[in-house]
């Protein structure tokens, strides 16, 4: 089976106009994961032993906003309007460039409101700057220490050549840096983007998730009690029910999955009823970003293995 899977990896990279892809399948009920890299000889070279590092993009969103409401769900609960930012419902601006030094009064400028569902960079950042204030802390503190080793904040990497070129800034190719460029001009930890990972330092983490703060149950739990269906879910994305067989996540996952998807070809899905989660980290930003069709195709074809195989893992 993992031959197999080994088979689907090597040959997705086939025409793609990115060259890198490493994935992870974790088996939450035994505790366990499995990796597989495909990587140019470029890199290996570069990296000797070593696990590539990946631009996680907006899987930072999840990974530090969802795994807040899993410490603390109270918390929002009794704040509605902290809710609204942490599932996109808050009606803030989905994106714009941010000043370097006054970003936080612009993301404080605009009000929250119950809204339309519109995936927001700045309803992450809104929430971040609405926990801080209310809880007299910056957000690294208030954070739980469930990030692996090698899951941590994109200017902690300490040799950009351990991380496959992501795109351009200015006219020069990104390796090693932060994809985002509000994220870059912010130059300091956030919440919406700026995270960096090996895929086994993800599969590890969201191990520790689950372990330290009961991630799946915590979501099972909002599945069934969530009144209305929005896309997004404590921090997470969601399966839409009508979409089962087209979903980026892959035919064959139940509907209570919920994951992530990353600008740079990253994203995260976890089945709570197979107790299975599928990682897959991409450089799909290397040479553009606005053909989507073969990276889709990607998650598609690797979740749906997967799912359609879960009692394999």
């Amino acid at each position: 089976m993992k031959n197999e899977l080994k088979r689907i990896v090597k040959s997705s990279l086939v025409g793609q106009n990115f060259d890198c892809l490493s994935l992870g399948v974790i088996n939450f009920a035994k505790s366990s994961f499995f990796c597989l890299e495909n990587l140019p000889t470029s890199l290996c070279k570069d990296l000797g032993e070593e696990k590539a590092f990946y631009d996680l993009a907006s899987l930072t969103k999840p990974l530090t906003l969802g795994a807040t409401y899993c410490k603390d769900p109270e918390l929002f609960q009794e704040n509605s309007y902290l809710g609204l930012l942490l599932e996109h419902r808050g009606g803030l601006p989905a994106w714009g460039r941010l000043p370097k030094k006054d970003w936080r009064a612009q993301v404080l400028s605009f009000g929250v409101s119950d809204s339309e569902t519109k995936y927001s960079d700045f309803s992450a950042l809104r929430l971040m700057l609405e926990l801080e204030k209310k809880l007299g802390k910056d957000f690294l503190s208030l954070m739980p220490s469930y990030f692996d080793k090698e899951t941590f904040f994109w200017k902690n990497l300490k040799d950009p050549n351990m991380a496959p070129y992501a795109g351009f800034r200015n006219g020069r190719r990104l390796k090693g840096q932060v994809h985002d460029d509000n994220a870059f001009a912010i130059d300091e930890f956030c919440t919406h983007a700026g995270l960096f990972s090996t895929v086994d330092g993800l599969c590890k983490t969201l191990l520790n998730l689950e372990k330290k703060l009961s991630l799946i149950k915590t979501m099972e739990s909002s599945f069934l009690n969530r009144k209305e269906a929005h896309r997004f879910l404590k921090g997470w994305d969601t399966v839409n029910p009508k979409e089962m067989e087209t979903t980026l996540a892959g035919a064959g996952c139940g509907p209570h999955t919920f994951g992530h998807l990353g600008f740079t070809g990253t994203s995260i899905w976890i089945d709570c009823d197979k107790r299975l989660g599928v990682v897959i980290l991409t450089n799909a930003t290397k040479n553009f970003w606005f053909e989507r069709a073969g990276l889709n195709k990607i998650r598609r074809s690797i979740g749906s293995f997967v799912w359609k195989n879960s009692d394999q893992f």
